[in-house]
């Protein structure tokens, strides 16, 4: 039953993620010559992980993103089993929140959907490796202690805020497969054909974001063994 409240809870998180900031990119047509909506994108998506922090953080810890998922399975963090739990209801609450998206926006909108950066798939795998790279590096950190709990939701928020900032004029950013994915299946076309861009590079930005946290934490850790034996 308590698995069941978490992965209940990353659907309608994931769901409010894709309707309201998938949503604002729609709805504003987001594009580098509209600088307000540039904006307004990347802080809608940063807000929504603030708000969804500390509705549903306690309840799941708020991953609403299976790149996330990945690199807490990878630290020891969570079980295989809630795992698939996660990316499930992940993937079914941004199906969700795009259906709901779609019947709100107008007709042919492209719902905040992924594109490639110029057609070249190379790039936008590096690019989308990168951005999630740093976001997922950011919420192992601030998660890695409990002290930090009262400001893990906004250094999360920042960092979604941070990456997007970047990323939009390449890719639209997506750093978050089911992010990606509700959108691509509702809309079709380029965006479903290439959205396997936007599932595999977050998932080995995630996975290189653990590799590297549990690389400089435990030199850290290491490091403060040294200096407590030698006091």
């Amino acid at each position: 039953m308590n698995s069941l409240r978490k992965y209940i809870a990353e659907f309608i998180g994931t769901f409010v993620l894709v309707l309201f900031a998938c949503g604002t990119a729609a709805m504003t047509h987001c594009s580098m010559s509209n600088i307000g909506s540039y904006i307004a994108t990347a802080l809608s998506f940063g807000l929504v992980i603030v708000a969804m922090a500390y509705s549903i953080g306690n309840v799941s810890g708020c991953h609403v993103n299976p790149a996330v998922s990945i690199g807490m399975l990878v630290s020891r963090r969570m079980s295989i089993k809630d795992f698939i739990g996660y990316v499930v209801f992940q993937c079914l609450g941004a199906l969700a929140g795009a259906e709901v998206l779609k019947c709100l926006a107008e007709p042919g909108s492209a719902l905040g959907a992924n594109a490639l950066y110029q057609g070249c798939v190379p790039c936008s795998l590096l690019v989308e490796c990168i951005l999630t790279f740093v976001f997922v590096l950011a919420v192992l950190g601030v998660t890695s202690k409990q002290n930090y709990g009262s400001v893990a939701g906004i250094v999360i928020g920042l960092s979604l805020t941070l990456v997007h900032l970047l990323g939009i004029p390449f890719t639209g950013t997506s750093v978050n497969p089911a992010r990606s994915l509700g959108p691509a299946l509702l809309v079709g076309g380029d965006a479903l054909s290439s959205v396997w861009v936007f599932i595999v590079a977050p998932l080995v930005g995630g996975l290189l974001a653990a590799g590297v946290y549990a690389l400089i934490a435990g030199c850290c850790c290491c490091k403060k063994g040294e200096e407590g034996s030698a006091e």
